[in-house]
């Protein structure tokens, strides 16, 4: 049976502004010894499937540093530390970022972001209805174009490749799911 290793100490490393890094020591409970494990501390991320009453997804194209490539994605990012509903950061961002407000908001699913590495929580929020009310009010690290794509064109898309951030596609399966009655929210 897997069981949890013991933390024997915690020693914070750095502090990069939107995650900070700690130094783990724990112990193994199959062997008894110590191993050192590095983990990233962030904030929590929601990503939101956005639906229009045409049963489009509103989605962003937006260049991503780390791969150095310009993804399709659905709407999504960062909980500000005080916030502590991802329902109501997904109706913010959404705004934010496309203009778009819907109808029904509500989680979806959550994932662990990368359990290996990152302590932090993904989560999904459906919101139906969107429609286009307002202009976008980008951070200033963004810089994207808005889509409406046909739910019916996303797996193709993901099997395609053509969406390949992997937080995304596990939206965009919950989505699937939620279609086919799998999933309720």
């Amino acid at each position: 049976m897997i069981r949890p290793w013991k933390t024997i100490r915690s020693t914070p490393v750095g502090d990069f502004r939107i995650f900070t890094i700690r130094s783990d020591v724990k112990i193994s409970p199959r062997t008894g010894k110590e191993h050192d494990f590095f983990v990233l501390d962030s904030v929590n991320w929601v990503n939101i499937v956005a639906v229009t009453p045409d049963q489009e997804l509103v989605m962003v194209e937006q260049y991503r540093q780390g791969s150095n490539t310009v993804e399709l994605e659905i709407p999504g990012g960062m909980m500000d530390p005080h916030e502590t509903d991802p329902v109501m950061t997904a109706v913010r961002e959404l705004r934010e970022e496309t203009g778009y407000e819907g109808d029904n908001a509500r989680q979806l699913g959550k994932i662990h972001s990368n359990p290996a590495i990152l302590s932090n929580i993904t989560y999904t929020v459906l919101i139906e209805n969107c429609r286009l009310k307002h202009g976008v009010e980008f951070d200033h690290g963004e810089d994207l174009e808005t889509h409406l794509v046909p739910a019916a064109e996303i797996p193709k898309l993901v099997a395609d490749e053509k969406i390949g951030h992997p937080l995304v596609v596990a939206a965009l399966f919950y989505f699937e799911l939620w279609q086919r009655g799998l999933k309720t929210a």
